[in-house]
């Protein structure tokens, strides 16, 4: 074997050799950040709302009469369907899909959905073609490009549910929360809540952690709500109280 040949299989070798740690630390990271996770058990949660867990990952349902109306589409789409046979709950009755982002544990779900319109907010096409990404030369995916775009601040109604969305973006381009008939906010990703008390998203997720700290002020002085429905840390019924300590 001659020199030039043995260096390069050297080269082959070291890169091969950081490649596999930097895949390494990844996984290692994502559990260990997953795992602090608390997401809601699958269930009737209050009034007309529903939860779905699957893994790490809340996706919710809102009852309007026969029909429901799901807010993001969960992890894997085998899961979901699973627990959504627990509920009882047909997914032709759902009629409408919100997502509060494109991340891959929020839209899996969305092929079962065949009835439902889609919606995502108009900033977050960003990371679907490539002008942002979270890992280099990965866009993130949706099953659909037949989706209704949403704007900062527009109000919507579907059903007999009215929606107003608000852009918190930070964790992706275009992260949104959800106020639904004024009591329930549902966050997606944008923050975390533990013993009642909002607090920051987990920056190993994030897109722009620093962005997405200061997009929870937005969330903190909201008029008539009671509940906050998280993504991943579960959900409270007293909304005064989670929020009145904040601070970016």
């Amino acid at each position: 074997m001659n020199k030039k040949l043995k260096f390069t299989l050297y080269g082959f070798g070291i890169l091969f050799l950081v490649v596999i740690i930097i895949i390494g630390g990844f996984l290692y990271k994502f559990n260990s950040e997953t795992k602090k996770m608390h997401p809601t058990i699958t269930g009737k949660i209050v009034d007309n709302i529903f939860a779905v867990k699957d893994e790490f990952v809340n996706m919710f349902l809102i009852q309007d009469g026969g029909k429901y109306i799901a807010i993001d589409a969960g992890k894997d789409i085998d899961v979901i369907s699973a627990e959504l046979k627990k509920l009882n709950i047909n997914p032709d009755s759902v009629i409408a899909v919100i997502l509060t982002h494109s991340d891959m544990d929020h839209v899996a779900g969305i092929p079962l959905f065949k009835n439902a319109k889609l919606y995502i907010s108009k900033q977050e096409i960003k990371m679907l073609n490539g002008e942002a990404q979270k890992i280099p030369g990965v866009n993130n995916k949706i099953s659909r490009n037949d989706f209704i775009l949403l704007d900062d601040k527009q109000s919507l109604k579907i059903g007999n549910e009215n929606s107003f969305t608000i852009l918190t973006e930070g964790h992706t381009t275009g992260s949104i929360c959800l106020q639904v008939n004024e009591k329930y906010l549902f966050t997606g990703d944008i923050l975390s809540l533990n013993d009642g008390k909002i607090g920051k998203s987990v920056n190993f997720f994030d897109l722009d952690h620093e962005l997405a700290t200061k997009s929870i002020s937005k969330i903190t002085k909201l008029e008539n709500v009671e509940y906050i429905f998280t993504a991943h840390f579960g959900y409270t019924n007293d909304y005064k109280n989670a929020v009145k300590d904040w601070k970016e």
